[in-house]
């Protein structure tokens, strides 16, 4: 993210990075002529008065039929008429604004605090029974939230925050197209009060219908100590950041009380504030740089409802609209890009703008180090849009040059392929603990009497012929006769962390890679259930064998699961390599035959079977070490089918990638 990547090529169809440096800032709005008409402009046309103790009673109770009088329908298809109802809806925004302004805190919660509670992340689908859209657009067109509050009801709230067609509040302030002087004081004022009536209604529907309101609990950010890179913001960073701020090319001037806004909330400990308006933000002046590096202006403004917004969505994508690729990733690099995607894309990752933008966490418990990660990849966003002389200046700050090393050295840790490898030395490192396990006493003879002895050191060798053939394929390539002779758990053991610190690149994985990944990751998943449980027993086992608490038939049992172990450890860390292997070389999926591809797949799932089968056999329930003994060599087999056969990635691969320097 420092000045030589700024050089590199956005490609041939794309702007320079130079153009962004060039951009004038002459931009006054982000919405479209219709957008803005209909914010900015028909709510102010009709100059009526409207008396406030028609809209709000004394006692603070919602007047609604005052309010949905203003919502008109179009002839002859009685469809709403939303620029019409904005105008007639204009004054009586007014005369609220007016009203809200003219209270204290104190009267302001007399009359409406007991009004809010209901918001407090309410699952008002389980009144009825049903599953909650996940847009807000869907869930304000349900028939059961029209049972609740009336569908006049629905369709004010349709006219102020649920259609592009209307005046689309939600959508154009939350994806960062509205300026702050652009969003009339008056529509914040009426929301507030359209809150507060639908408490009053949804109270008045519990009492005639007997129920009550059950609220789902906050949704906790999920894995963010992983996420977390940055060194702690200091009062250093924050005002570098508050002098780059103005300086950079990124953020529009217009934005600009955004910016200062957030950095505000988060000195004032508010964090959640802090990260909403970042978030929005940051979508702008990524829209931003979208438009200019793919030559898309137009993409800048809010869309008619005609059309999709540039969102998030679109603008970290690897392909336009259009098919033709996306300069955007590009321009800001891979590093900078598997950071947004973690925070914001990835399943496993927090989605912290989709957590905050469905209102799924409580913002009171919103994570300082979240707001402070979001500051301080945005402090090295805005740096690439700088000055040279301004860049150089800031790179001389320690504070800002460990900030700039931290997006450089950044690598994906959501992406299913970086949690494949974390499951992979997660299981390995498990099976280290079964050497150390004690073994029951006086067992040799018993042992040996085993008859799972053949069938154990049958299996080794053909171990040891698989290990044979996956060391061709190791990027450091040993020599087959020298591995052999040395082949222990501890060599593969280091062989897989090895292979799991090679960096493979994550962004933009085919289809195909992702159905592998899948696969290969409910393997390892397995694995690890079978490693931790097989442990669990040992210890267990080993306890009542030591207190003479075992019959003979569990004793017999109990020297069969431990020399069914030799051969389970060595198998589990085969599969362990192969996955590894098979994770280093996953971009060649893409390339196989769909004959080829198919059987791999056979291969994938039948190999899950087997390790899901183990971990049935292994459970203290079924006991069944035999059989578990038996499954091990078949999945073996199986291993050593398609090795032979060179259907493995391993194999596809054109060249084994380097280790990790």
């Amino acid at each position: 993210m420092g000045a030589e990547s700024r050089k590199s090529s956005s490609g041939a169809d794309g702007a320079e990075p130079e153009d962004m440096e060039m951009l004038e800032d002459d931009i006054t709005t982000c919405l479209s002529p219709s957008v803005y008409d209909m914010i900015c402009k028909a709510g102010l046309e009709v100059r009526e008065q409207c008396a406030i103790s028609s809209i709000i009673t004394e006692g603070g109770s919602v007047c609604w039929d005052t309010i949905t009088d203003c919502v008109v329908s179009t002839e002859p298809d009685q469809s709403l008429d939303y620029r019409a109802s904005v105008r007639l809806l204009g004054p009586v925004c007014e005369a609220v604004h007016s009203h809200l302004s003219s209270l204290t805190k104190a009267q302001f919660e007399v009359q409406f605090a007991p009004w809010f509670q209901w918001t407090r992340l309410p699952e008002v689908y389980l009144l009825t029974g049903k599953e909650c859209p996940f847009l807000l657009r869907d869930l304000l067109a349900s028939q059961e939230l029209a049972q609740v509050f009336g569908h006049s009801v629905m369709d004010t709230l349709r006219v102020f925050v649920g259609s592009p067609r209307g005046l689309n509040l939600r959508n154009v302030l939350w994806h960062g197209f509205a300026a702050p002087q652009e969003i009339p004081p008056k529509y914040c004022s009426m929301l507030v009060v359209l809150t507060a009536g639908l408490g009053q209604l949804l109270q008045r529907y519990l009492e005639q219908t007997g129920l009550s309101l059950v609220h789902r609990p906050s949704v906790a950010l999920t894995n963010l100590e992983d996420l977390f890179v940055f060194p702690d913001v200091t009062s250093e960073e924050l005002l570098v950041l508050e002098e780059v701020m103005k300086k950079s090319t990124f953020i529009l001037r217009i934005m600009l009380p955004y910016w200062e806004t957030a950095l505000l909330s988060f000195q004032a400990h508010r964090f959640a504030d802090s990260a909403i308006l970042v978030l929005t933000q940051l979508e702008a002046g990524l829209r931003r740089v979208f438009a200019v590096v793919n030559r898309c202006p137009q993409r800048l403004l809010t869309a008619e409802s005609t059309a999709l917004y540039t969102t998030l969505d679109e603008i970290l994508a690897k392909h336009l609209t259009d098919g033709r690729i996306n300069q955007l990733p590009l321009f800001l690099g891979e590093r900078a890009m598997e950071f947004l995607w973690d925070l914001l894309n990835h399943q496993e990752g927090p989605r912290v703008r989709d957590r905050l933008s469905h209102g799924e966490v409580d913002l009171q418990d919103f994570p300082e180090a979240a707001a402070e990660h979001l500051l301080a990849f945005s402090l090295v966003l805005l740096l690439r849009f700088v000055g040279e002389d301004l860049l150089s200046a800031m790179k001389e700050k320690a504070a800002v040059s460990s900030l700039i090393r931290c997006v450089e050295g950044y690598y994906a840790r959501f992406h299913p392929l970086s949690r494949l490898k974390a499951q992979v030395l997660s299981c390995e490192e498990s099976l280290r603990v079964w050497p150390l396990l004690p073994w029951p006493l006086d067992t040799e003879q018993e042992a040996a009497r085993s008859e799972l002895g053949s069938e154990v050191q049958a299996c080794h060798s053909l171990i040891l012929s698989v290990v044979g053939e996956f060391c061709r394929h190791l990027p450091w390539a040993p020599t087959a006769p020298g591995v052999l002779d040395a082949a222990s758990s501890e060599t593969w053991a280091a062989w897989i962390r090895e292979l799991c610190d090679i960096p493979v690149p994550t962004l933009f994985c085919a289809r195909v890679e992702l159905e592998v990944l899948g696969l290969l990751r409910s393997i390892v998943t397995c694995c690890a259930r079978l490693s931790a449980q097989v442990a669990a027993s040992a210890q267990l086992r080993q306890h009542m064998w030591a207190q003479r608490q075992l019959r003979s038939r569990q004793r017999q049992n109990y020297l069969r699961m431990w020399w069914s172990m030799r051969l389970l450890a060595p198998v589990l860390q085969l599969i362990l390599l192969l996955v590894a292997l098979e994770v280093v070389s996953i971009h060649a999926a893409p390339g196989k035959a769909p004959g080829d591809y198919q059987q791999y797949l056979k291969f994938l799932r039948a190999l899950l079977q087997l390790t899901e089968n183990l971990v049935s056999y292994t459970s203290p329930e079924k006991n069944r070490w035999d059989e578990a003994t038996g499954l091990a060599s078949r999945a073996v087999c199986r291993v050593w089918t398609v090795t032979e056969r060179r259907q493995l990635l391993i194999h596809s691969a054109q060249e084994p990638p380097s280790p990790a320097v």
